[in-house]
């Protein structure tokens, strides 16, 4: 009997779709190891192996664009613009040549997040399509106007194809999907002791005095280290191996290989040791970020409080920071505070989250439950 066969369509945008989509895929397998996961993905193999410890085969295809950015806030809508074309006029092309992959190896379920493209390639192939988001890119380029609403139609058109969408918190939303499911908040779980951590990484400080710096996999340009200096007491952790070396600044390398970087910590033989952001969460009493799902929702699921830096012109940021707002201990900054000023907002108390209901947080396992058990039966 062959083995159940799922295809994960990652969108072409940033590391947060990759994050929470590997977070589901590691799920999946620990669930059902027999379940053969295809990640379809330009995501680098070391992020997707920091997610997931066993098996997978990775199918380097791109079918969507998201945003083109120089950095985690600078976006290329004109460039943006010009390769959606390129997709839409190939799409023809692409959903034939996926339609075979899968026809070839029995695929049995489409599992994206979310390009668009993949729930008609679904169609064609004649096998469901599940995705998962809080946002479609329609929402993100409906409102930049011109021939960015040509694009939105089409997208609309293509999630209208989808049969499952599971939406996830702090969501628009998402009327061109026809079936939706709410479920909770997505993402890894820190898998190391906190005292190893500390030891390893020399965090002396106390909790309130640790920070996280986190601005996704484009990172972001001219952060203002120096202001580093003026908080000699506190320690800060950044995984920008650019940065400039103090010695409260803690630089971290997202991508040490199995062999070669703490042989000291508690990992079984099959786990990478891969240091994530979220492995240092739960030792920090801040993180600094950038609107962004996947850093947000790690961070809620683990209970450290955020400060963001707003973002102009992405539909997706206002609903993001209504989400901390409302189920975090948080602060929302302007780019002048954070680019121009001299941090004080450090010395200022967090403000408490407006809701005090929680938010459930089981959604990484709901996903990966609905599609074990749709594998095991189908």
């Amino acid at each position: 009997m062959s083995r159940p066969v799922l295809y994960i369509a990652i969108t072409n945008h940033g590391f947060g779709h990759a994050v929470r989509a590997a977070s589901v895929a590691a799920a999946i397998q620990q669930m059902n190891p027999e379940i053969l996961l295809v990640l379809v993905t330009t995501a680098p193999r070391w992020l997707l192996e920091s997610y997931i410890p066993g098996d997978f085969i990775v199918r380097p295809r791109a079918f969507d664009v998201g945003v083109v950015q120089s950095d985690s806030l600078t976006m290329d809508k004109e460039t943006t613009l010009k390769e959606l074309k390129q997709i839409r006029d190939r799409q023809r092309s692409i959903i034939a040549t996926e339609v075979s992959f899968i026809h070839l190896n029995k695929v049995n379920l489409i599992l994206a997040d979310i390009p668009p493209l993949a729930a008609p390639i679904a169609k064609a192939a004649g096998i469901p399509c599940w995705m998962m988001s809080n946002f479609g890119w329609d929402f993100i380029y409906r409102p930049w106007g011109g021939e960015f609403i040509e694009m939105a139609d089409w997208i609309g058109e293509c999630f209208s194809q989808c049969d499952r969408l599971f939406r996830l918190p702090f969501h628009e939303a998402m009327s061109a999907f026809p079936n939706i499911t709410d479920v909770g908040l997505t993402g890894g779980s820190p898998r190391y002791n906190e005292d190893e951590i500390r030891g390893i990484w020399g965090l002396t400080a106390p909790q309130e005095k640790i920070v996280l710096l986190t601005f996704g996999g484009l990172g972001l340009a001219q952060i203002p280290y120096s202001n580093l200096q003026k908080f000699s007491d506190w320690q800060f952790i950044t995984f920008d191996q650019q940065a400039p070396d103090f010695p409260n600044l803690i630089k971290v390398s997202g991508q040490p290989s199995k062999t070669s970087s703490f042989p000291h910590l508690s990992l079984s033989p099959s786990q990478s040791l891969s240091i994530r952001p979220v492995d240092f969460m739960p030792l920090c009493g801040r993180v600094i970020s950038k609107p962004g799902y996947s850093t947000f929702a790690e961070a809620l699921r683990v209970g450290v409080p955020i400060v963001s830096v707003t973002r102009e012109e992405f539909a997706e940021s206002p609903l993001l920071l209504e989400g901390i707002a409302d189920r975090a201990y948080h602060q929302i900054i302007s780019p002048a505070d954070f680019f121009e000023g001299s941090w004080e907002f450090l010395q200022q108390p967090l403000q408490p989250p407006r809701l005090n209901a929680s938010i459930p947080k089981d959604g990484t396992e709901v996903i990966a439950g609905a599609v074990v058990d749709y594998l095991q039966n189908c």
